[in-house]
């Protein structure tokens, strides 16, 4: 009797077991739990129901490569194997974890999960990977987010990949994708940024594309562009003088315009202008009248000469200021675009932004000798009556003359 009972305990206890497995997280399924020890290299997570798992340590390093997780805090994860050895559930995250053997590669396909591996050469239209010990194969489209160039500047580097094809036998054929992981990563960081992205935001940004018309930026996970008037305060000819690929920047938001594109869901307008401080707000105390200074001709109309005296500040230099001594058809017939001239504030006006600047001889060597001249350019009016009074004072003394002239026929 006591061998029957000891059988039906024994068969009981099976069947416990037998559940128990059956219950058991299978490859690909995503367990929740808690972090009960870390190690050097693990972490062992208390999945429920007397189970534990090991997680690598590469799973909760930040950028930094700071464990940014402690004994205690709950966990999320996928089951990405099993230990040969312990049986013991293996846990990754949106990282590779290292495989061991083709079993773990085809589970690893199978559930989607990332694989770790070294780039260790290019080849014809790609990437050589070793992932446990195979060959791996990475087409040079699925290296990066964007084109690369020069494949050779990724051997050495150890990164997280998906396998995309598993072929079995003496030699696996295996064909991995590291974009695939990046996009991941991406789309988690694009997320997070959709949710402060608003006009007025200051955000950094990475410089990714130049065009004639701006610059393209990765705010990181979402793109946006800067327009070319949107880069500097003063003129800018092509992104290139301000921007290169690669470049750090800080950006502000200018505005947010939905579209119907899955890819691009927004277009976003960019400015680095709008965080510069502008040059006006203290250019009455830097430009007095009678001041001299250096600037670049910047562009030429009939009425006069722009010159740039720093980014984002011109003056006017009128016709009437070119200093020629003589009657000027054209500014182009006194001065050239880009020839850098001396000038001298003649009138600052901060409210409308405007300098009014002097060629004349006579005001250049009068700022020179420090006897600056302060008075405003004249306006057409002004120099209309100046011209006005000049004709009456040569039509008196004519007829000063002509009197003079009878007083003497009369003599005679």
């Amino acid at each position: 009797m006591t061998d029957d009972n000891d059988f039906e305990a024994l068969l009981k206890e099976l069947e416990k077991t037998e559940q128990a497995l059956a219950a058991r997280p299978k490859v690909g399924d995503r367990v929740q739990g808690t972090i009960i020890e870390i190690g050097e290299e693990h972490a062992f997570v208390d999945i429920g129901g007397k189970a534990e798992a090991t997680l690598e340590l590469s799973n909760l390093r930040d950028a930094d490569g700071q464990v940014n997780k402690a004994v205690g805090d709950p966990i999320e994860a996928a089951v990405t194997g099993v230990d040969p050895d312990t049986g013991t559930l293996v846990l990754g995250s949106r990282h590779g974890r290292h495989a061991h053997g083709a079993d773990q590669l085809q589970a690893a396909f199978q559930a989607g999960t990332p694989v770790e591996g070294q780039i260790t050469g290019t080849t014809k239209g790609g990437l050589e990977v070793q992932i446990a010990g195979q060959r791996a194969f990475c087409p040079a489209s699925q290296a990066d987010l964007r084109f690369i160039e020069d494949l050779s500047s990724l051997v050495g580097e150890r990164a997280s990949f998906r396998i995309t094809k598993f072929e079995g036998g003496r030699r696996l054929n295996l064909v991995v994708s590291r974009r695939a992981i990046l996009e991941e990563a991406q789309a988690e960081r694009a997320a997070e940024l959709r949710a402060k992205l608003e006009p007025g935001a200051v955000l950094p940004g990475t410089v990714v594309g130049l065009q004639e018309f701006g610059a393209f930026i990765d705010l990181g996970g979402v793109e946006g562009m800067i327009h070319i008037s949107e880069l500097a305060l003063g003129r800018v000819r092509h992104p290139e003088e301000v921007l290169s690929i690669g470049q750090e920047i800080e950006v502000a938001v200018l505005r947010i315009e939905q579209t119907n594109n899955p890819k691009r869901p927004e277009r976003i307008a960019l400015s680095m202008r709008a965080l510069a401080k502008s040059p006006w707000s203290d250019a009455a105390q830097r430009y007095r009248p009678g001041t001299q200074v250096r600037g670049r001709i910047e562009r030429l109309e009939p009425f006069g000469a722009f010159v740039e005296l720093e980014p984002g500040l011109t003056g006017l230099v009128h016709v009437s200021e070119l200093g020629a001594g003589h009657r000027v058809e054209h500014p182009k017939d006194v001065v050239q675009v880009d020839q850098q001239v001396d000038a001298v504030v003649v009138q600052v006006d901060t409210e409308r932004r405007r300098i009014g600047l002097s060629l004349a001889p006579e005001r250049l060597q009068a700022a020179e000798a420090g006897t600056t001249q302060s008075r405003s350019s004249p306006s057409s009016e002004e120099r209309g009556r100046s011209r006005d009074k000049d004709e009456d004072a040569g039509v008196g003394t004519l007829g000063e003359l002509l009197k003079a002239q009878l007083g003497q026929d009369d003599a005679r």
